[in-house]
């Protein structure tokens, strides 16, 4: 049986359990211990192991060499029940085997005999910081997948085998990755899960939308430029998008868009880490993952010649591919209730939940606008309705309305003299972007939504269109 000493009086204090069958060397660091710890001592492994089942402790002190089961046994049952314990093996000098085999079962760290308590302590103090360190990364990612939530809620096979590869890719910290997708099905959600999923958690996470870069400026902004480097540059130069992400992740959003001069420069810095600020003659390094995403199909731009082959495969190491709202049905109304709960809170309103005729015409309409549209309907829906119950009444036919134009020609008129369609296509975008903003009273952001566009993209083409 245990012998229970006091402990710290700290309640809080870390749990650690010392097993050795040599009562005196047992006792001996279980009363140094309990200065800064809640202790006790087993001199019987059986014993222990029923106690650290019915109440497993922070950490174990485990001796090798013990009769009647030794601690490398006593270690491999604590890791078959999964228990979440740490452990510290005590050895002898000629025990090195019985110590890369305890080290191969999970064994935290090990310590010779005979013990130094200020070692011991370095050591255990050393196993806790590390544990807890684990625990905050974990903590943090699951709250970014909190977060992230619409893409993540639900369990269709088409979400769980995303998060599955997710889980997997974002291990290595440098192992380039390519998104693809439709429009709206949360590209940068995963590259966000990604980066909170790696090694480079604690490093940023620059995010960058290609298309809403001017192409004549798309270097400068991911290199960096020197002071004089260009007419209008800054006086004291400029970090590019490359350098803010170093230890950290590069999202590079419709990568798609990119021009081909900047797809070479980005292929060399994928191969050696390296780049030159423009205007700069300095080599500099920098170590980050590359994520990008596309809802374009690359395969038929590299045929084209608007898009690098070589730098497709370099890009795409790892593809992970973003399911449509069509293929995850099954997630359609939880996706739906965990907006109707973000939009409540946020509009003061108390939705308690949404009627089964509004959940009928969400699972069978055609989402062609994936999980950004089923958020603007619940969004526009919760402004509208004073509930408690959604009922989406006359709001999905004003999305299925669509724009004028359709795919034939009727009532399409073309002057014999001929029209110019950029100038034309120009003059409808306009027209919308004038109508969301009416619609959203100015708010751009809000504006962004209701074309189903990202702010950056609304910003970039309101300011092309002048």
């Amino acid at each position: 049986m245990p012998e229970k000493l006091s402990g710290s009086k700290n309640a809080k204090a870390p749990s650690i359990y010392i097993v050795d069958d040599e009562t005196l060397l047992a006792d001996g660091i279980g009363k140094y211990l309990e200065r800064k710890f809640n202790v006790k001592v087993f001199y019987n492994p059986a014993d222990a192991l029923m106690a650290i089942k019915a109440n497993p402790p922070d950490l174990v002190l485990l001796d090798l060499n013990m009769p009647a089961m030794s601690g490398l046994d006593l270690l491999k049952r604590i890791k078959k029940a999964q228990l979440p314990v740490l452990a510290i093996m005590f050895t002898a000098h000629d025990d090195a085997k019985s110590v890369v085999e305890a080290m191969k079962a999970g064994a935290t760290d090990y310590i010779v005999k005979p013990v130094r308590m200020d070692i011991l302590e370095i050591t255990i103090e050393k196993a806790l910081d590390e544990a807890r360190l684990v625990r905050e990364v974990q903590a943090l990612q699951k709250q970014v997948l909190e977060e992230n939530l619409p893409l993540f809620v639900g369990e269709s096979d088409a979400i769980c085998e995303v998060m599955d590869l997710v889980k997997a890719v974002a291990k290595s910290p440098d192992t380039p990755i390519l998104i693809r997708g439709e429009t709206g099905t949360g590209k940068e959600l995963i590259a966000r899960a990604i980066h909170f999923h790696s090694p480079n958690f604690k490093g940023p996470l620059v995010e960058v939308n290609c298309a809403a870069i001017p192409s004549e400026l798309v270097e400068s902004e991911l290199f960096g430029y020197v002071k004089g480097a260009f007419s209008g540059a800054a006086g004291t130069g400029k970090k590019g998008f490359i350098e803010e992400a170093a230890d950290g992740t590069l999202f590079l959003d419709e990568i798609g868009d990119m021009n081909l001069d900047a797809q070479t420069k980005l292929l060399r810095f994928l191969d050696s880490g390296e780049f030159y600020r423009v205007g700069s003659s300095k080599k500099m390094r920098v170590k980050t993952r590359i994520v990008s995403a596309t809802n374009k199909d690359l395969p038929s731009m590299i045929k084209k010649g608007l898009f690098r082959e070589d730098l497709y495969y370099r890009i795409g190491v790892i593809t992970v591919t973003a399911p449509s709202l069509n293929q995850r049905r099954s997630d359609i109304v939880p996706i739906a209730k965990k907006f109707l709960a973000e939009f409540s809170g946020k509009f003061n309103k108390n939705f308690s939940g949404i009627s089964p005729k509004a959940q009928k015409n969400l699972m069978e309409r055609d989402w062609k606008g994936n999980i950004r549209e089923l958020r603007n309907i619940i969004e526009r829906a919760v402004l509208i309705e004073s509930g408690p119950v959604l009922e989406l009444s006359g709001l999905l036919p004003l999305f299925e309305a669509g724009p004028a134009l359709h795919s034939n020609s009727k009532g399409l008129e073309i002057p014999s003299s001929g029209l110019d369609m950029v100038a034309k296509l120009a003059e409808i975008e306009a027209a919308y972007i004038k109508k969301a903003l009416e619609m959203a009273s100015g708010n751009q952001a809000d504006a962004a939504r209701l074309l189903g566009i990202k702010y950056t993209t609304f910003r970039y083409r309101m300011e092309r269109l002048g």
